[in-house]
């Protein structure tokens, strides 16, 4: 998957990038559908706003959060982003699969 981090009032530091990267690829892990992500990480103020983008084979999925800490903003945002692939997987997933088990496990019984 492609990674693009970009930064706007946020000086992106070596850790902050190593996180993103690390907190992203539990998301990678859930599917492999995933093409690119482009990650937006802001401060306006008091608040820490962290946006992205995920494109994967059909889709479009977009989160945003908004936190005191950067880091928690990253949290908040994998959390959203893990729910919508959750989502997104279950619905392009071949349910006909276990209709056909369960025709062969009736068949067996009789």
């Amino acid at each position: 998957m492609n990674l693009n981090i970009t930064g706007h009032h946020v000086d992106l530091t070596e850790p902050l990038r190593n996180f993103v990267v690390e907190k992203l690829g539990r998301i990678e892990r859930h599917s492999d559908d995933m093409i690119d992500a482009n990650v937006v990480l802001t401060v306006e103020k008091q608040h820490h706003k962290a946006e992205a983008t995920l494109h994967a084979r059909g889709a479009n999925l977009h989160a945003a959060a908004t936190a005191e800490n950067m880091y928690t903003a990253i949290d908040k945002l994998v959390d959203r982003l893990d729910r919508q692939t959750s989502k997104y997987k279950e619905r392009h997933k071949d349910h006909h699969a276990r209709e056909g088990l369960k025709v062969a496990a009736e068949q067996l019984v009789q």
